[in-house]
């Protein structure tokens, strides 16, 4: 098990709604490309843990969460599981997975969730956050031109963005264009991995 499971409140109930997501994974994952093939048998470690790391990073005031690329539903529909009390909306370009998730939201009856079948550049109207998460989308400087918009609408705006082994370097250049706060914590799944906590995000003057 998990120290997530040891050092937060997730309850037995949520964890068993989590465990009927893994199993709808892995049946739609026979006809739809939803996750690489090869982390399918261990989905529970590479997709669900790896996404409710999140969830102890997330602000106390935070109400409304963004989720962009979402995928397959990671992280973003994870923690509208584990977190029914924040509004979550999933924005993905490609209806197959937005089915996949509609159908998951609606198996384990979430009400929190709203899929959001666009491009993230179509979305900012849809949806107005006070945080954004993402995982394994584009480099830290193209995922903060993404949420920029959103920014302008939402200046005290915080990010969650899981990432690799070149978080640092992503860093670095996202300095060139952007100026913020940020927090590196260790992934819980990957030994090169991390989660980047963003606040105080501006682009810098041109």
């Amino acid at each position: 098990m998990s120290k997530l499971w040891q050092e937060t409140s997730v309850s037995r109930e949520t964890i068993s709604r989590l465990e009927e997501y893994m199993a709808l994974l892995k049946k739609w994952q026979r006809a739809v490309n939803l996750v690489s093939n090869k982390t399918l048998n261990e989905a529970w470690e590479r997709h669900f843990v790896d996404s409710a790391q999140l969830m102890p990073l997330i602000p106390d005031d935070v109400k409304v969460i963004a989720d962009i690329g979402s995928g397959a539903g990671f992280p973003g529909l994870v923690l509208a599981v584990i977190r029914p009390d924040i509004q979550v909306h999933l924005i993905e370009s490609d209806m197959k997975k937005c089915q996949f998730m509609r159908t998951v939201a609606r198996e384990l009856a979430l009400e929190n969730v709203a899929v959001v079948n666009e491009r993230i550049e179509k979305a900012y109207d849809e949806v107005s956050p006070d945080m954004i998460s993402a995982r394994a989308l584009s480099a830290l400087d193209e995922l903060l031109d993404y949420i920029e918009p959103w920014r302008k609408q939402h200046p005290a705006l915080c990010a969650l963005f899981l990432k690799g082994g070149k978080s640092e370097e992503e860093i670095d250049l996202a300095r060139q264009k952007y100026t913020f706060d940020v927090e590196r914590f260790d992934s819980d799944t990957s030994e090169e991995g991390c989660i980047l906590r963003l606040k105080s995000i501006n682009p810098k003057a041109v």
